[in-house]
């Protein structure tokens, strides 16, 4: 199994935080776009997306058992016993034909294609060389989850993909929502006024920004976010965090210490 740990380059007990930073550091070194190695900039990006995820984690550092001992391994029970045992002989007749085979693959793809689904043409291997063949991404799909495409496959076989999603470097995703940190003038803060930002999709919403805003206050808004196969919309979030103008003028520093005294 590949080492997650080792790719990023951090201890089986580094926080989430370190695996973040080291997620960050090595991606910028190794992005494509910078000359880096493809091959090594996805097993970052597979390492970021184990480690990254809580659950994904746990699941990786407390892998489940392997259990052998099925279809009439030596040693083990033919499940097939099983089923003639419990439902009789032609009911275990109807299940020993073997299942139709299929191919695996893993699929990178962007945010962005969460959020447009859309076709995709993808390469396969096969005996006579390389074939492609065209997919649908389906909206709204989950980082690790696989889809099955009958009869796209070698020789009639069906296809199964798995779909990997990179991180973005603008928005985090929890489900169907979106959030992106923004920072803003502390004047904007305190005053309030009006809040645009670009959407995945290239799309610009605005948003009021209610006076005496807090630093790390979130604005909603609704049915923004991501949409999957069900029609179900998720939100975008917006995390307002506070920025120091460079440039004060005296009187105003002169006023906020007053008003400190």
């Amino acid at each position: 199994m590949t080492d997650h740990y080792a790719t990023l380059g951090v201890s089986r007990t580094a926080t989430a935080d370190e695996v973040k930073r080291a997620f960050r550091k090595l991606a910028s070194q190794h992005h494509p776009d910078k000359g880096g190695d493809t091959q090594k900039f996805q097993a970052i990006q597979e390492a970021y997306a184990t480690l990254g995820d809580e659950q994904k984690r746990s699941e990786y550092d407390n892998p489940r058992p392997q259990f052998s001992g099925f279809h009439g391994h030596p040693g083990g029970v033919n499940i097939n016993d099983i089923f003639g045992q419990m439902f009789g002989q032609q009911f275990a007749q109807q299940h020993q034909h073997p299942r139709r085979s299929h191919v695996r693959m893993t699929l990178w793809i962007t945010l962005l294609d969460v959020a447009t689904g859309g076709k995709r043409t993808v390469s396969l291997g096969t005996q006579a060389g390389v074939s492609a063949v065209e997919i649908e991404i389906p909206l709204g799909i989950n980082d690790g989850d696989n889809v099955q495409y009958e009869g796209l496959g070698p020789g009639g076989s069906d296809l199964v993909v798995q779909f990997k999603i990179s991180p973005d470097r603008t928005w985090t995703r929890d489900g169907l929502n979106l959030t992106q940190e923004v920072r803003l003038d502390i004047w904007n803060l305190i005053l309030g006024g009006e809040l645009t930002i670009d959407t995945l999709t290239g799309k610009t919403l605005s948003t009021r920004v209610p006076a005496r805003t807090q630093p790390g206050t979130v604005l909603r808004l609704r049915a923004q976010g991501l949409k999957d196969r069900a029609g179900q919309t998720g939100d975008i979030m917006v995390r307002v965090q506070a920025q120091i103008p460079e440039h004060i003028a005296p009187e105003i520093i002169d006023a906020i210490q007053k008003h400190q005294q």
